[in-house]
């Protein structure tokens, strides 16, 4: 479970409410007991709910329902249900709705991409790439969870990814290089991306871990795969990582060429999942 930290439920209120809300204070009835809930007014992979939820129990609330991260919710299902004064509820709405929404989104996308290629192949991994917007890392990386896809980099500190761009400036296009990479960072996996079958063949003689193969064809996939079947038992076959445009509609066919990992961005320009939020005067108690 992801720790939430205060200082996350801190940027998110100073951000929409440095000095409170004016609206609410100046009508005069923050101090009167309320409810908000929230409900998926479409089918959706629930996201981020336990951030919204702390971020209620920071401005004083009481959470009574909410539902976890990674869960399938049908529309009309309640997914968080919070009392409290209606000041700290009125604070707290839009930046919990919109958050909830956003990362709806982007774990829906996941798991869809992660259900078509399990489909073909329940062993294949759905890896979400670091693209999410500048700032926004640690709440996408818990979307593309809930989605059920793992992080392929979660930064530039503790993963080791050759790119062509890397390798303009090294002599033989970075070969010697990548067989150093296997000497000097041993706990590390070495991942090469190449963008052809011939630069992939090239990088079979490095010892490359994973091959990341950079907007390959299906065709071009599964000729590499082929080829890689039919090597001798004892040589090292590396893992092929298909990358560059996987979604939804073509993951499955990708695993059906061959790669055994999935690189996709595709949940980052996924459309927001509505939520519904009602709030009304408190009358009764927490109600789910």
């Amino acid at each position: 479970m992801f720790h939430v930290p205060t200082s996350l439920l801190d940027a998110i209120l100073a951000e929409d409410a440095p000095c409170g809300d004016l609206t609410t204070r100046a009508l005069g009835f923050g101090g009167q007991g309320a409810r908000i809930s929230f409900t998926a007014r479409m089918p959706q992979v629930v996201a981020c709910s336990e951030v919204a939820a702390a971020l209620f129990r920071h401005v004083g609330g009481h959470v009574c329902f909410s539902a976890p991260s990674g869960q399938w919710m049908p529309a009309g299902e309640q997914i968080l249900q919070v009392e409290g004064s209606a000041d700290a509820l009125f604070l707290a709405w839009k930046q919990a709705q919109t958050l909830m929404e956003w990362a709806g989104g982007l774990a829906s996308d996941t798991h869809d991409i992660v259900q078509a290629a399990r489909a073909v192949r329940p062993d294949v991994v759905v890896a979400c790439t670091r693209k999410a917007p500048p700032g926004m890392r640690g709440l996408a990386i818990r979307s593309i969870m809930a989605g059920g896809a793992v992080v392929h980099r979660a930064g530039l500190s503790e993963t080791v990814l050759v790119f062509p761009e890397h390798r303009a400036f090294l002599p033989e296009d970075g070969r010697e290089a990548v067989k150093h990479l296997k000497q000097s960072l041993p706990e590390r996996k070495i991942v090469v991306e190449v963008t052809s079958v011939e630069e992939a063949m090239v990088f079979l003689e490095t010892g490359a871990d994973i091959l990341q193969l950079e907007k390959f064809s299906l065709q071009d996939v599964k000729k590499l795969r082929t080829f890689l079947n039919g090597l001798a038992p004892n040589q090292p076959v590396p893992l092929l990582a298909a990358a560059g445009a996987v979604g939804p509609d073509n993951a499955a066919d990708y695993v059906r060429a061959g790669a055994s990992i999935l690189v996709t961005s595709h949940p980052y320009f996924a459309k927001p999942r509505d939520i519904q939020v009602l709030i009304r005067p408190l009358s009764s108690k927490c109600d789910h």
